[in-house]
């Protein structure tokens, strides 16, 4: 191998074609052992006010269409009931 010094990229190994560069040196590595880990650090207050959160701005969509819905239903089912009681024959076979 011949090695030749770039002044613009630095130190090669190797022919001109055939370049390597050299090993890296005072690389730090850093490690957390798994059971020094929390992976659900929190998880379960963020799970409590995130679901708060989310169900408060969904409100004002979900409940006016149960409410009309309730309202509809309540009128039919008066409806129909004097619809079948004598007093809604007798108006209806006028």
């Amino acid at each position: 191998m011949v090695g030749y010094n770039d002044p613009k990229t630095g130190w090669w190994m190797g022919s001109p074609g055939n370049s390597v560069l050299p090993t890296p040196i005072r690389i730090a590595t850093y490690a957390l052992s798994p059971n020094r880990q929390r992976p659900f650090a929190g998880a379960f207050h963020a799970a409590i006010y995130n679901t708060f959160r989310r169900c408060r701005h969904q409100v004002l969509y979900v409940v006016p269409p149960f409410l009309v819905a309730y309202a509809a239903m309540s009128w039919a089912n008066e409806r129909n009931e004097y619809l079948n009681s004598k007093h809604g024959r007798r108006e209806s076979a006028e």
